[in-house]
């Protein structure tokens, strides 16, 4: 049976986050489900398309992706994932670990073989990871696998640290930013499509088919920083 957790984020002065829930299913995947060639094919059966494997470093900005949709799958490592508040200093340390962010959002302990589905306006930033240099993995510049054989240099790459595997809805593109590009539009980000199918459990109930339920009312706007 799956496990899910659902949570809904409320707009803050900076961030749209979305009437959508972000979901979790803790542990989803072991094993040769694992794989980063195995995931890109079931992601591509379910219209989602793979587009990087970052490893990550200590820390990154908060940031949110205004019209697309995220799947995150954990491969390797451990980490503390934030989500739903924006940085409110460019000094990174102040803002993983000090006052330099806005006030709510939720802090998860992230490991390998959790899923993590973002609805667009979502803000994350990983941090507190297994000790590794961050870097871009995969052939090309994080916007899709640059390579003739997508799967076979998925399964060529050498995991450590902690490492992620990122896919948007096919036709997709992510943009990444770190609060208040969107002020007064926030409904905008609200109105990207509903995919038509969760990247890993597809038309199951369980999933995004039967927790992203169609919204009207805006959510109301957390304001303190």
């Amino acid at each position: 049976m799956v496990q899910v957790k659902s949570y809904k984020l409320p707009p803050t002065t900076l961030i749209p986050n979305s009437p959508y829930p972000l979901l979790h299913y803790p542990g989803l995947l072991s094993g040769e489900a694992l794989k980063p060639d195995q995931i890109h094919e079931k992601l591509a059966q379910n219209g989602w398309t793979t587009h990087w494997i970052f490893r990550y470093g200590p820390t990154q900005k908060s940031h949110y992706h205004s019209g697309a949709h995220e799947c995150m799958t954990v491969l390797t490592g451990t980490a503390t994932i934030r989500f739903g508040v924006a940085d409110t200093t460019d000094d990174l340390e102040e803002s993983t670990h000090g006052s330099g962010r806005e006030q709510g959002g939720i802090e998860v302990q992230a490991k390998a073989g959790d899923v993590f589905i973002l609805p667009a306006g979502t803000a994350h930033k990983t941090h507190d990871t297994t000790p590794a240099e961050f870097a871009l993995l995969t052939p090309g510049k994080g916007k899709g696998i640059e390579a003739e054989d997508p799967k076979k240099a998925l399964s060529e790459i050498k995991l450590d640290g902690f490492c992620m595997i990122g896919a948007y809805p096919k036709g997709s593109l992510w943009d990444f930013a770190e609060g208040q590009e969107n002020d007064g539009h926030f409904k905008e980000v609200w109105a990207t499509p509903k995919p038509e199918r969760d990247p890993l459990l597809g038309d199951a109930k369980e999933g995004l088919v039967g927790l992203w339920v169609d919204h009207e009312a805006a959510p109301k706007r957390t304001s303190k920083l």
